[in-house]
């Protein structure tokens, strides 16, 4: 009978009109998304190629690494980032590094093209947190009360057939005639990334399987759920209303309360507020420099260049106690700031994942590396390339700059001209994405729970079938 019951499912969802048109749409949205991700991604590309190519032109006929300012780097986009943007357009996408002092993120794609902010992109998140799940409720909205408003369900159970194998069947036949047909689009999707120019590593094929996996979890809660209204209700119409009124809370309004009430409970300080505190060390420390700067007297000699370099290893001490002075406040206040950061989101995630929209969205962007670690982490990055970067610096001039350090040279008529530095001999910057295992681990306890909607979404629709009336 259950075999009979999912034929039955299937062939009355695939060869209905409804089914052709919606999966139309759907199919063509999907192949969309990875089209426009994929020419999306060779634009940032060679955005990211001309952004390194023009800062390494800037160094050109610098004779003197002493010269050398306004060193960047950039974050180079990433083949999963398109498919699921989460943050990676508005988090910053360059950096500047010097020897030394705190590094800052800046010029974001919405920031330089803020049109985009306003519609956002096209991508997996987006289709299936609002496409797919809508496209479960239309079809599922009806399953028992539609079949009681036809006459089909007494006449189902005309025959012994145990309520338990219907409402198994059904659920199970809905979801492989609806969902495995998705997965077509999504497939061919998947083979337009390498033809497109997308490069796929191995990890990152892992984790879009995952995300693919995570949306049809997603998908498969708001179908239980549909069935599950429907046993409830005697009538289609009230159903669908009810599952309408639900959709619009889960998908639009949870998440974005549970933002706004985590922003009242949990007082996190400003970045203005935290600058201000650097900024009054910053000119404190200034004037006391500029109190030693006048107290200085070099050991006479009747050499300046040498009276120059005694000057040169005073201004570099202080800046050296400048520059531990500002790190120890700034990893003081922005440990602060991180810790209330930490709580508040841990607040709204907790209340948001009420939601399985907010759910899937968590995972997905941890599996894409497009949550909020983005920022942290480029940063990280950043950071430990700065060591290298102070090195070869200071192995080129003697000195580690930056800080607001100050360099004083004398020169003679009779120096023979320099040659050019070569900028190619910068170290590169490397960017290292998340660890698989870490982004996996971190996204286990969002699949749990779409894992746990689903289960009891399907026990209640069980239970409510068992008591509905058939008449």
């Amino acid at each position: 009978m259950f075999k009979l019951i999912v034929e039955k499912e299937l062939r009355e969802i695939i060869t209905s009109t409804k089914f052709a048109v919606t999966f139309g749409v759907a199919a063509v949205l999907i192949l969309l998304t990875f089209y426009v991700g994929a020419k999306n991604y060779q634009v940032s590309r060679a955005q990211y190629e001309a952004a390194k190519k023009e800062n390494l032109r800037k160094m050109e006929g610098q004779t003197d690494w002493l010269m050398v300012r306004n060193h960047r780097i950039f974050l180079p986009p990433q083949p999963l980032a398109i498919l699921v943007t989460g943050i990676s357009n508005d988090v910053g996408r360059t950096i500047e590094v010097a020897g030394r002092g705190e590094l800052s993120a800046q010029e974001s794609r919405f920031n330089e093209d803020p049109i985009f902010a306003v519609f956002r992109f096209l991508d997996l998140d987006f289709i299936f947190q609002i496409v797919l799940s809508l496209f479960a409720i239309l079809f599922a909205y009806d399953a028992i009360n539609g079949e009681k408003e036809r006459g089909t369900l007494r006449l189902s159970f005309a025959n012994n057939l145990p309520r338990g194998t219907f409402i198994l069947g059904k659920i199970f036949g809905s979801f492989v005639a609806l969902a495995v047909p998705l997965l077509i689009p999504i497939l061919l999707g998947c083979l337009l990334l390498p033809l497109l120019g997308a490069p796929m590593l191995s990890d990152d094929w892992i984790k879009l399987g995952l995300v693919i996996l995570a949306g049809m979890l997603y998908f498969g809660v708001f179908l239980t759920l549909s069935v599950f209204m429907s046993a409830l209700t005697q009538r289609s119409s009230h159903s669908f209303l009810m599952l309408l009124v639900t959709w619009v809370f889960t998908v639009l309004i949870i998440p974005r309360a549970s933002v706004l009430i985590a922003g009242r409970a949990v007082d996190v300080p400003s970045v203005d507020q935290i600058a201000a505190q650097k900024n009054r060390l910053r000119s404190q420390m200034w004037e006391e420099d500029r109190k030693r700067m006048t107290e200085f007297k070099p050991t006479p000699s009747p050499d300046p260049s040498q009276m120059m370099k005694e000057f040169n290893e005073f201004m570099q001490k202080n800046a050296e106690e400048r520059d531990k002075k500002m790190r120890e406040l700034a990893s003081r206040l922005n440990e602060e700031r991180r810790n209330r950061q930490l709580v508040q989101e841990r607040v709204a995630f907790s209340l948001a994942r009420i939601s399985p929209s907010a759910v899937f969205s968590l995972a997905t962007t941890t599996l894409a590396s497009t949550g909020l670690d983005l920022k942290e982490h480029f940063v990280n990055e950043a950071t430990a390339y700065q060591q290298s970067y102070a090195s070869f610096i200071k192995e080129k001039t003697g000195m580690n700059l930056g800080g607001g350090f100050m360099v004083m040279r004398v020169t003679t008529g009779d120096e023979q001209e320099k040659k050019p530095i070569d900028p190619l001999e910068l170290p590169e910057f490397t960017y290292h994405q998340q660890e698989r295992a870490r982004v996996m681990q971190s996204s286990l306890f969002d699949f749990g729970l779409l894992a746990g909607f689903n289960l009891l979404f399907f026990a209640g629709a069980f239970v409510a079938f068992l008591r509905y009336d058939l008449r």
